[in-house]
């Protein structure tokens, strides 16, 4: 500690030579598993952290199984713990300068666990000096510049024995100090091997230290010191007890709580959570801070306990635990997602058919166990994923893990996890040829690449979704992917390919009698044609859509239909019929009780009153207007400064900002059906703006003048009847 403490002050060489140092210092800890390496980094940086104001952040490299961490994950989990966004789908280049970026400013720690390779590090290094790096690793870092290396061998005797006396007391030691010193030098002074030798004479206080120094030395021959505690500590639990050990292996993440144990050994939650608590206390597995029971498997034993599974259990009952934790896993996440639906629903009906140990207290007890456990259960879907022989659990572990994700934090704010997630069920369908789940899974993916401006991916993933919908001769999936790639393209403001992909769309739904999704996409044409300046056409398509939301009595849609088809007359130059269809809106509006709507249209009779020449009767809308949308209504200036600048924009053919395909589905698929919030609720996803898009009213509070009465209305009406 005192020397890596000095490497913290020392001058490094950028500095002997005149040159500010580029990058953080990198302290490395080396040390074979069981030294004792990450105790001595969270020491460390326990000393230290008062230095670095903007916090300590923490990173493990390599999985239990000795997997490397992927880059990508590892800098998304860092920018997480930062509280700065992380595109789902992001490449991981672009996550890596991103967390460069956000270290560019900051006084921070950095802890980086069971570091697999030096590029791994080099890749999460900050371009800070004033930030600082502590990095774990079995051997050197070859290929980072001034790097200052601290080997860890074993214990010093005196040392070793005071750990040793914190499990026997000082009077076993004090007895015999000879026998003390034996057992440490059996050990090798590793820590590891040491908290197994002392948690096995800890359960046991006739036993001398004697004897067990004399077992270990009698085993000389036969293996590395942990090795030998390890065995030793393992052959003195009863049969159940030691099965139970072994299956642990199989936990995803090496992380532990009573439930993935209980599935596993096939015993009781109660029996389960004392049998962990007795492991702990031996030294088998290592309990984790967190507000729930939780525990993990130490790295240096998650080899040992392996080879004894692959030795000991046939695979036939490795495989049956593991299903057993996995179908555990899935009916917890379904307990999990019912807590947020009302009383009385189907799903509540069922929560209360389960058993008391997989029921949530409440919707915030099931939050919370779906935070801390969320690392575990993501784990689990790759490793059911890996797996290749559990893939119908793992679909419905996946379909579950989403539904409780969307539950709990909503769409958008669980979509780098659902990204992930929607990656896996890729695999999956690729891997059995279920075109239907692949078409899912595509959508969903290109759904969130379109999201994040990568329009061009999300273009290639419509395509291959359609090509799996028709593979699948799924109607749904065809349509949907169709439209998709008509809104890819008019994001990209190829007009004429839109057109004609959502006319493809169009064509089909027509052939299944959907109306409402003709209507919606008649108006989808229509905002095409108005972006290419094709009024005639534009025009056609929304008379269609208006037609259509006419013979389905859908009073809002024909509101909103009609009052897009007035702007494209209006862009036209048609005033006088953009005024006679504005006010048939303004009627349709006010039997849906739109008063959003209802303001927005007569702020446009007013402008267009007054391009007509009638400024008593434009006045007297914009009152009206200003009345029904309240006093935060500062947009009747605003409109009339923008639509000359939205006219502009047409005759450029500029396209919305952002476009936001519709989302749908069952199982892996998002839970929720997106609003379709444009105007017409036809012409475009939510968040589209432009002329055929969003409306000045969107910026209103639809709450204000909401006890306005009608009268002055009906007067204004009148007024240009």
């Amino acid at each position: 500690m005192k020397e890596l403490r000095a490497d913290i002050e020392r001058t490094g060489l950028d500095t002997l030579a005149g040159r500010k140092a580029p990058r953080a210092r990198v302290l490395l800890i080396a040390g074979r598993p069981g030294s004792g390496r990450s105790a001595l980094a969270e020491e460390l940086v326990r000393q230290v952290a008062g230095r670095y104001p903007d916090g300590v952040l923490r990173a493990r490299l390599t999985e239990p199984g000795g997997t490397p961490v992927p880059t990508e994950r590892t800098a998304r989990e860092l920018l997480d713990a930062l509280d700065l966004p992380a595109p789902p789908g992001a490449a991981e280049d672009d996550l890596t300068e991103a967390l460069r970026g956000a270290f560019a400013g900051r006084r921070a720690l950095l802890l980086l666990d069971d570091a697999a390779s030096a590029e791994q590090v080099d890749a999460l290094l900050p371009d800070n000096p004033d930030c600082l790096v502590v990095a774990v690793s079995g051997g050197p870092l070859t290929g980072i510049t001034d790097v200052r290396p601290c080997t860890l061998g074993g214990l010093d005797t005196k040392s070793a024995v005071e750990l040793l006396g914190r499990f026997t007391g000082s009077v076993r030691i004090t007895c015999d100090p000879h026998a003390a010193e034996t057992l440490v030098e059996q050990c090798g002074g590793q820590p590891a091997a040491l908290l197994l030798a002392g948690g096995w004479l800890a359960a046991r206080p006739q036993a001398s230290v004697a004897d067990l120094a004399k077992w270990l030395r009698s085993e000389t021959d036969e293996g590395p010191a942990l090795e030998r505690a390890f065995r030793h500590a393992y052959v003195a639990l009863p049969l159940v007890a030691a099965r139970t050990l072994r299956l642990l292996s199989l936990a995803p993440a090496g992380l532990i709580d009573p439930h993935t144990a209980s599935a596993l050994a096939g015993c009781s939650v109660s029996t389960a959570q004392a049998r962990l608590d007795e492991f702990a206390a031996l030294g088998l597995l290592r309990p984790v801070d967190s507000p729930l029971p939780q525990y993990e498997v130490p790295g240096c034993l998650m080899p040992l306990l392996r080879g004894l599974t692959e030795s000991l259990d046939r695979p036939a009952e490795v495989q049956l635990a593991r299903a057993r934790m996995l179908e555990r896993t899935v009916r917890l996440l379904q307990s999990c997602r019912a807590t947020t639906e009302p009383d009385g629903s189907p799903a509540r009906k069922k929560l209360a058919g389960l058993p008391r140990a997989l029921r949530f207290p409440s919707p915030a007890a099931a939050a919370e166990w779906l935070r801390v456990r969320q690392p575990a259960l993501l784990a689990a879907a790759r490793l059911a994923v890996a797996d290749g022989e559990l893939d119908t659990l793992a679909r419905r572990l996946m379909a579950a893990l989403v539904r409780a994700l969307v539950a709990h934090r909503g769409t958008e704010a669980a979509a780098p996890e659902l990204y992930g997630i929607h990656g896996l069920v890729l695999d999956v369908a690729e891997r059995r040829d279920l075109h239907r789940e692949q078409a899912a899974a595509l959508l969903n993916l290109a759904d969130l690449d379109a999201r994040t401006g990568r329009t061009q991916q999300a273009l290639a993933r419509y395509r291959a979704a359609l090509d799996a919908g028709r593979q699948a001769n799924d109607p749904y999936a065809t349509g949907r992917a169709m439209e998709s790639v008509g809104g890819a393209h008019q994001e990209l403001g190829d007009w004429h390919r839109a057109a004609d992909w959502y006319g493809r769309a169009l064509a089909q739904r027509l052939a299944n009698g959907e109306r409402g999704d003709a209507a919606r996409l008649y108006g989808r044409i229509g905002t095409v044609y108005t972006y290419a300046g094709r009024y005639g056409e534009a025009l056609r398509n929304w008379r269609s859509a208006v037609a259509a939301y006419r013979r389905a009595g859908d009073v809002p849609a024909l509101a909103r239909a009609l009052s897009e088809m007035a702007r494209v007359q209006e862009y036209a130059g048609r005033p006088e019929e953009s005024l006679r269809t504005c006010q048939e809106a303004v009627e349709r509006a006010r039997h849906a009780r739109d008063l959003r709507l209802q303001g927005a249209l007569q702020l446009r009779l007013a402008d267009t009153l007054e391009r007509l020449g009638d400024p008593a009767a434009a006045r007297l809308h914009r009152g009206v207007a200003e009345r029904m949308l309240g006093p935060d209504l500062q947009g009747s200036g605003r409109e009339r400064r923008e639509g000359p600048e939205r006219r502009e924009r047409l005759e450029r053919h500029e396209g919305p900002e952002r476009h936001e395909v519709r989302r749908d589905g069952e199982g892996p698929e998002p839970a929720e059906r997106a609003d379709e919030q444009g105007l017409a609720g036809a012409d475009g996803p939510a968040g589209t703006e432009g002329p055929a898009g969003a409306d000045a009213s969107a910026d209103v509070d639809a709450s204000a003048g909401a006890e306005e009465p009608q009268d002055a209305e009906q007067e204004a009406c009148r007024t240009t009847g």
